[in-house]
C-alpha cells in the first residue's frame, strides 16, 4: 500500500466504527464499501446492523445551522433544537436528554462515560466534518459501551492532496453570521488540515443569542507503507443564552412566540480533545492504539430546572484514556478474522452548584424569570471515573453467501467520590416564588463501581446478488453518570431530601437487549434498505417530574418496549432529478412502570412520536449545482406519561440551493419553513397545561464560499 493510500484509509479508519454511504442522504447501488476499525474494507452486505451515513460532501453542501437540519436524512434518527445549537436526540426511543446515546469524533467518546452531556454535538464542528454516521441500536464489543439508543460518530475531514484554502461567509435572519475557513496540503509524508467556524446570532426569540468558536487541526504521517500516525486536536468555545426552548403557553405559542419565560438562563461550554492513532499492518495483521486527552468545562444557569430548582452550576472534567486493539486475518479459513482489544479512561472531575433566589413576575406557567441572588452554595464535590473494558470480537464465513459475526465486552466501571459538603441535608429557606423549604441531599464521600458483560450476535446472507438480509441481537449497558449519582433531585423535606441522595448513589446501570433483522437491496435503479426490531429496556434512569409540584424523582425506573421499523430508499427519477426518503414508524410503550409521580405500565412514552420522515426532491442540472425540496414530518405524540394530552405533530418545507459562480467560487443558500408553519421543537405539561417550545420560522440563509488552490 503507498502512502498516499495509507492516507485514504486512515482518514475513513474510525476504532470500531463503520463509515459507509447507506440509503440515507444519498443512495448508491449495491455493492457498498464500509471500513471498519481494523482499515480493512468490507462490504455494507456483511454488516449485521443497522448503518446510516451523511457525506462530507452532503454537509458541505447542506450547510446545517444546527444539527436538527441535517441528521433526520438517516431513517430512524431524528434531532430537535432546544437552545442555540443546543438539542435532543430520538433513535430508537423518544426524544431524551436520558444517557443513552454514545458521541464520537473519529471513533473516540467526545466525552466520558460518567459526564455525560446530551447536548454533545455542539461540542463538534459539524458543518466542517467529513461527514456523520449513526448506528441505530446499542452498541457492540467492537463501538465500546454505553450505546443504548445509538451511535453517533462525526468523522474529520481528510486534508486534501494539495495545496487549498477555502473561505465561506453565511449571513442570514435573526443576526446569523458565520464564518468558515478552512485549508491544507500534502508534503511528502505529511498530510494536515485545519478549519476553524466562527457563529454568531441574535436568536429569533427574545434573549437567546449565543456565540460559538470551534476548530480542529488533523495531521496525518505515513511510516514508511506499512504504518501511519494520525493526530487530532479539536475545541469549541460556547456562550449562550439558553431559555431559546422555553416553553409558552398555548396562548404566547399561538400570538407571542417570541417570548421568554427564561431570559436569565446561560451556558457557557468548553471543550478540547487531542489524540494520535498509530496504526501498523504485517502479514494479515493490524496494531492500533490510540492515546487520548478530553478537558470539558460548563458554567450552566439551567433553564428546564428554573421552575422547580434554580441553580448554576460549574462541572469541570479531565479525561486520559487509551484505546488499543490487535486484529488477525485468517483468509484461508473462512475469511476468519479476530479483534482482540481494550479502552482505557480514567476522568477526574468536580462540580460546584449554588443554589438560587430568583425575582419573577406572573404565575406559573407563564411566570417570566427575571432576575436571581446566590443564596448559598449546595453541592461541592471531586468525582474521579475509571474504566477499564476489554473485547474480543469475532468473524466467520461458514459458506460463500453467510457471514456470522459475535463479540463480548467486559466493562469495569467505578467512581471515586469526595463530598465537600458532606453531612445533613442544605437548607435553602422558603422565599416568595417557592414559598415552601428546599433541601439539598448531601452523600458522605463514597466509591461506587459497576461490573458487566455486553455480547452480540448476528449474521448477514446474500440471498441474490442484489439482495442481502441480516439479522443481530445486541446488548446496550449503560452505567449512570456522576450526576445521576451525586447530585440528587431536591427534596420538600430533610427527610426527602435524604432519601433521595440515598435513592441516587444506589442507582442501578441502564440494560437494553435488541433484536434486528433487514433486508438491504437493489430493484433496477432503486437502493433501499428496511430494517425492523425490537428493543427492550430495563432499569432506566429517570427522572419524574410531577406536574403539579413539578419536583422530580431520580429512579431506575422498571421496563420499556420499542419496536419499529426503518425504511431509506433513493432512486434516479426524470433527467437530472432524484428522489430519497427516510421513513420511520415505532411504538415506544411502559412495559411495567412505576414511579412516585404514578403508574404509567401499559401507557405510551411520552414525548415518543410515532411517525419520522424526511423525504428529499434534489434537481442536479450540473456539477456542483443542486436545488432541493425537502420535507420534514413529525408525528403526533403524548404530551405526559398518564396519556391525557396530546401535539399534533408537524409537517416542515426546506428549500436549498447551491450553485456555481465561476470556477472556484459558490453561492449557496436555505429558506428554511417555507410556510411559515407554527410547530414546537418539544412539548410538555406543566401545571397541568399543555407548554409549546416554537420552533424556526421561516428563515433564509445565504453564503458564498471561494477555494484557492
Amino acid at each position: 500500500m503507498n502512502r498516499l493510500a495509507i492516507f485514504a484509509v486512515a482518514g475513513a479508519s474510525l476504532p470500531g466504527l463503520f463509515v459507509s454511504n447507506v440509503v440515507c442522504a444519498q443512495t448508491t447501488a449495491l455493492p457498498q464499501v464500509t471500513v471498519t476499525g481494523t482499515r480493512e474494507k468490507s462490504l455494507l452486505n456483511e454488516t449485521p446492523a443497522a448503518v446510516g451515513a451523511i457525506s462530507g460532501d452532503t454537509v458541505r453542501q447542506d450547510r446545517p445551522n444546527h444539527p436538527a437540519q441535517i441528521m433526520s436524512q438517516i431513517p430512524g434518527v431524528a434531532v430537535a433544537v432546544t437552545n442555540g445549537e443546543g438539542h435532543t436526540t430520538s433513535i430508537r426511543h423518544p426524544f431524551t436528554t436520558n444517557p443513552v446515546y454514545l458521541f464520537l469524533e473519529d471513533g473516540i467518546p467526545i466525552r466520558s462515560t460518567g459526564f455525560f452531556n446530551h447536548n454533545a454535538l455542539y461540542e463538534i464542528n459539524i458543518p466542517q466534518s467529513g461527514g456523520v454516521e449513526v448506528t441505530r441500536g446499542p452498541g457492540t464489543a467492537l463501538y465500546g459501551s454505553d450505546a443504548i439508543g445509538g451511535v453517533i460518530n462525526v468523522l474529520t475531514r481528510m486534508p486534501p492532496k494539495q495545496g487549498e484554502f477555502t473561505l465561506g461567509a453565511d449571513i442570514g435572519g435573526h443576526g446569523w453570521r458565520r464564518l468558515l475557513l478552512g485549508g491544507g496540503n500534502t508534503i511528502g509524508d505529511n498530510a494536515m488540515r485545519a478549519d476553524l467556524n466562527l457563529t454568531h446570532t441574535d436568536g429569533w426569540r427574545n434573549a437567546t443569542k449565543y456565540d460559538r468558536q470551534s476548530g480542529s487541526f488533523r495531521w496525518d504521517r505515513a511510516l514508511g507503507n506499512d504504518a501511519m500516525l494520525k493526530t487530532v486536536l479539536s475545541f469549541s468555545n460556547i456562550d449562550q443564552q439558553t431559555g431559546a426552548n422555553s416553553p409558552l403557553t398555548l396562548a404566547d405559542y399561538t400570538n407571542n412566540p417570541t417570548r421568554n419565560y427564561l431570559p436569565i438562563a446561560y451556558r457557557k461550554v468548553s471543550a478540547l480533545r487531542l489524540s494520535t492513532t498509530y496504526e501498523k499492518e504485517w502479514d494479515h495483521t493490524l496494531l492500533s492504539i490510540t492515546p487520548y486527552i478530553r478537558d470539558n468545562s460548563m458554567e450552566l444557569l439551567a433553564s428546564f430546572t428554573l421552575n422547580s430548582d434554580p441553580t448554576v452550576s460549574l462541572s469541570e472534567n479531565r479525561s486520559y484514556g487509551v484505546m488499543a486493539k490487535w486484529r488477525r486475518d485468517f483468509p484461508q479459513f473462512m475469511r476468519a478474522r479476530l479483534i482482540v482489544g481494550a479502552d482505557v479512561d480514567v476522568s477526574p472531575g468536580r462540580r460546584t452548584e449554588d443554589s438560587l433566589n430568583v425575582g419573577v413576575t406572573g404565575a406559573a406557567p407563564a411566570r417570566v424569570f427575571n432576575s436571581y441572588t446566590i443564596a448559598r452554595r449546595v453541592y461541592d464535590y471531586d468525582v474521579t471515573f475509571k474504566g477499564i473494558s476489554p473485547y474480543v470480537h469475532g468473524e466467520i464465513s461458514p459458506s460463500e453467501r453467510l457471514r456470522v459475526t459475535g463479540g463480548v465486552r467486559f466493562d469495569h466501571l467505578s467512581y471515586s467520590f469526595e463530598n465537600r459538603l458532606a453531612g445533613a441535608p442544605l437548607l435553602v429557606p422558603a422565599g416568595v416564588v417557592f414559598p415552601a423549604a428546599r433541601f439539598y441531599g448531601q452523600v458522605n464521600s463514597t466509591d461506587v463501581s459497576y461490573r458487566h458483560v455486553s455480547p452480540k450476535l448476528g449474521a448477514t446472507y446474500a440471498l441474490t446478488s442484489q439482495l442481502h438480509a441480516f439479522a443481530g441481537y445486541t446488548h446496550g449497558f449503560r452505567a449512570p453518570s456522576e450526576g445521576n449519582l451525586f447530585r440528587p433531585a431536591v427534596g420538600a423535606s430533610a427527610v426527602a431530601a435524604n432519601a433521595a441522595a440515598a435513592a441516587s448513589a444506589a442507582l442501578k446501570p441502564i440494560k437494553a437487549n435488541q433484536i434486528e433483522a433487514g433486508l438491504r437491496g437493489n430493484a433496477g435503479s432503486l437502493a433501499y434498505d428496511v430494517v425492523v426490531y425490537e428493543l427492550i429496556k430495563r432499569d432506566d434512569i429517570v427522572s419524574q417530574r410531577d406536574p403539579v409540584t413539578t419536583l422530580t424523582t431520580t429512579v431506575n425506573a422498571g421496563k420499556t418496549r420499542h419496536r419499529g421499523v426503518e425504511l431509506g430508499a433513493g432512486v434516479p427519477v426524470a433527467g437530472n432529478w432524484r428522489a430519497d426518503a427516510a421513513v420511520s414508524y415505532a411504538r415506544h410503550t411502559y412495559e411495567d412502570w412505576v414511579t412516585s409521580a404514578g403508574t404509567f405500565t401499559g401507557k405510551e412514552i411520552e414525548s415518543a412520536p410515532r411517525v419520522m420522515t424526511n423525504t428529499r426532491l434534489t434537481w442536479q442540472p450540473q456539477k456542483d449545482a443542486r436545488v432541493q425540496f425537502e420535507w420534514v414530518r413529525l408525528g403526533s405524540y403524548w404530551l405526559d406519561a398518564a396519556n391525557t394530552q396530546k401535539y399534533g405533530g408537524h409537517d416542515v418545507y426546506n428549500l436549498r440551493v447551491n450553485w456555481p459562480m465561476g470556477k472556484d467560487m459558490a453561492l449557496n443558500g436555505s429558506l428554511n419553513n417555507l410556510t411559515n408553519r407554527r410547530y414546537a421543537d418539544s412539548a410538555q405539561v406543566s401545571n397541568n397545561q399543555p407548554v409549546l417550545s416554537p420552533g424556526l420560522p421561516r428563515t433564509l440563509t445565504v453564503g458564498l464560499e471561494a477555494k484557492w488552490y
